[in-house]
């Protein structure tokens, strides 16, 4: 398989809106740099079924989704130094950037300026497309692989490699710790690994959701209030309340009525990308002096750096593992909040 390029099974999207079905897709030799590995487990994002839908448009069919890929290393090119055969390794949102900018010389190789390579539904240097995780296997440069540290199962590892750094490093940067109110706004696959996150990193937690159907979760998982954001009261009892509120929803919010509860200089951290625009009213930012911020993924310094946080923290995701051939209905539950609270691919089944 390392010596020249091959073809490997995988679940695809023949066009947008289509229905994934099993095909297989090119992989290419591995190379002085190189590992190949070999998926065991894959979870699915919600961006996988924006993606497949074209809802951000742009989108580049067939396509394979899955950036959140955890397996084993069955081969290392050369010069490889960071891993050897038999390694438990994680692939995220990137497979590559420019590697000379400010940012990717800073760690920060997701905000490359000079075009970072998404790990599907992107062209790679070479003009050729990407093919993500839903597939047996994968070849990536060592520099954007990750080590899974042995307290972490596979399984339950897959999806920190979107949506426990997607959380963790705005909590990281807006310095969430012992003394902060944080509000997690979503109980979904971002919002239940940003309150666990936020909890072993020793804040007060708050989940504001719709309703109150996943309250008893979302204090086992870590939070220690949970109120309904369809009662207005709530807007009422947390006014000017929270350090930072982690918007994990993709649906646009009214964003003056949560910038109402944060302190002064309070930061909303939305993480969550709907396809509509928002609008705001920037009254409530300059009455305290509040900020709207977003934030994307992390480098992969920090993504190692969360992984082994959590491991130390014994912080998995909450996973229901799948068969391929239970992709499309995922996404249909996926779309109704039917998950709890994330699907995991067996590649086994592919």
């Amino acid at each position: 398989m390392s010596t020249q390029a091959s073809t490997v099974p995988a679940y695809a999207a023949p066009a947008a809106k289509a229905p994934l079905e099993r095909t297989t897709i090119p992989r290419r030799a591995v190379g002085d740099h190189d590992v190949l590995i070999d998926i065991k487990y894959t979870g699915i994002c919600h961006s996988d079924i924006h993606q497949v839908n074209d809802g951000w448009g742009g989108a580049i069919f067939p396509m394979v989704p899955g950036h959140e890929i955890a397996g084993i290393v069955t081969e290392v090119g050369p010069e490889v130094t960071k891993f050897a055969v038999g390694d438990r390794v994680g692939v995220g949102c990137l497979v590559d950037s420019c590697r000379e900018c400010d940012n990717c010389k800073a760690g920060l190789e997701n905000y490359c300026t000079g075009g970072m390579v998404l790990t599907y539904n992107a062209l790679d240097k070479n003009g050729e497309p990407t093919y993500g995780g839903y597939s047996t296997h994968i070849v990536v440069d060592e520099a954007f692989t990750v080590r899974i540290p042995d307290g972490l199962e596979l399984d339950v590892a897959a999806p920190l490699l979107c949506a426990g750094i997607t959380t963790y490093s705005p909590l990281k940067y807006w310095k969430v710790g012992p003394g902060k109110k944080v509000a997690v706004v979503g109980l979904g696959g971002l919002g239940h690994m940003g309150v666990k996150i936020a909890n072993a990193l020793g804040a007060e937690v708050t989940v504001l959701s719709q309703s109150l159907r996943k309250k008893d979760d979302g204090l086992r998982l870590g939070a220690k209030h949970y109120y309904a954001t369809s009662d207005e009261a709530t807007f009422e009892a947390l006014a000017g309340t929270f350090d930072v509120i982690l918007n994990t929803v993709s649906a646009p919010l009214p964003l003056e009525k949560f910038l109402g509860l944060l302190k002064t200089d309070g930061t909303i951290a939305n993480v969550g990308a709907p396809e509509e625009p928002v609008s705001l009213n920037v009254f409530p930012l300059l009455g305290q002096r509040r900020n709207f911020a977003g934030s994307m993924i992390g480098g992969l310094p920090e993504t190692q750096e969360m992984l082994d946080f959590c491991a130390e923290h014994g912080l998995g995701a909450e996973i229901e593992v799948i068969r391929a051939d239970q992709i499309n209905e995922a996404y249909e539950r996926v779309l109704a909040s039917d998950v709890r609270y994330r699907f995991v691919i067996d590649t086994a089944t592919i």
